[in-house]
């Protein structure tokens, strides 16, 4: 039978650094070709509503999953299905809102990783929703922080922003008062907003920053100038195909060149060491996540273990007489 697992239960078992491990190993296979990925496709709802979905398989494992959400009338609902390769059973059904936001939150802790620098110290976070927290927590799973700056454009939850993640991180976060001030001596930027035009520019970033894009995955959306593009001298994504259908930062400031798009490089090759990262302190990396369904899987089968381990859960009856012979 399958396993039904609530949010809460989510959030009881699942950590930060847990989700961390999990992207950086399922990265690692990928990379190996003992993963496979579908990209996001989508299609629009009367109304103005979406439908997404994505999916991946885990071969070593021997697990798939989708990842399948609406956007209605300003909501989201995901649900990620798990399915077991061995008996074809599907073994979960995981609601997966807070797993979303831990599982892209973890794939910028693993390219902040591998491409920020080691004596980084000052963080700087655009967006005060739920993902910019666990954005931010990622990068202190990771990176030894001494600060952080945010900016967003609603002042009142830029400061409950800032009073909450600081007791809660245990540094300081600063409440500024434009993006800039955020940006400018950052060692490690953050971009988590729903914006459709920059929110940042190449002319406030340090020498040797690190930048962790993951806000717009529309062709037409961005959050970082032509220039702040153009100032990085790494620049890694997901996946190649889906950027090239979804990373408005990187369609918009390549302007059709495909000449740009050959010094693009996977996350999942610079985790398995297939292809350089950072090779000076003062490059310039860009991360632009738009968030890939082997991340989905590999936490998914972190939940379904640790809600088995612990008894939570509700089992559901599907297919409870048996399998169908029909074929399709």
């Amino acid at each position: 039978m399958a396993l039904h697992i609530s949010e809460s239960e989510v959030r009881a078992v699942l950590t930060m650094p847990m989700a961390i491990e999990a992207v950086e190993d399922i990265s690692r296979k990928q990379a190996n070709g003992e993963v496979a990925v579908h990209p996001r496709r989508r299609f629009e709802l009367p109304g103005g509503g979406f439908f997404h979905y994505m999916a991946a398989a885990d071969f070593t494992a021997g697990f798939v999953a989708m990842k399948q959400y609406t956007y209605v009338q300003g909501k989201i609902r995901f649900m990620v299905p798990l399915y077991e390769m061995r008996t074809g059973e599907l073994v979960a059904m995981i609601e997966a809102d807070y797993m979303g936001q831990l599982r892209t939150g973890a794939a910028s802790g693993v390219a902040t990783k591998y491409l920020s620098r080691q004596n980084s110290r000052i963080a700087a976070i655009i967006g005060t929703g739920g993902q910019a927290r666990t954005q931010l927590e990622a990068i202190a799973a990771v990176r030894k922080l001494e600060s952080a700056r945010v900016y967003g454009r609603n002042a009142e939850r830029r400061e409950r922003f800032s009073v909450e993640v600081s007791e809660w991180l245990g540094f300081p976060v600063e409440n500024t008062a434009s993006s800039s001030e955020a940006v400018r001596g950052a060692d490690i930027l953050c971009t988590a907003t729903t914006a459709a035009n920059p929110v940042v520019s190449g002319t406030d970033l340090a020498p040797g920053v690190h930048i962790n894009a993951i806000g717009a995955n529309h062709a037409h959306k961005r959050e970082l100038d032509d220039e702040a593009v153009a100032s990085a001298d790494v620049i890694v994504v997901d996946s190649i195909e889906q950027s090239r259908q979804e990373a408005g930062d990187l369609i918009l400031a390549f302007r059709g060149d495909e000449v740009c798009w050959t010094g693009v490089k996977k996350l999942s090759d610079v985790v398995a060491k297939k292809s350089p990262g950072r090779t000076s302190d003062t490059e310039v990396t860009l991360f632009k996540s738009n968030g890939i369904a082997s991340w989905d899987l590999a936490v998914a089968m972190k939940v379904y273990a640790l809600a088995k381990e612990k008894g939570l859960g509700r089992e559901l009856p599907f297919w409870a007489a048996g399998a169908s012979s029909q074929t399709s």
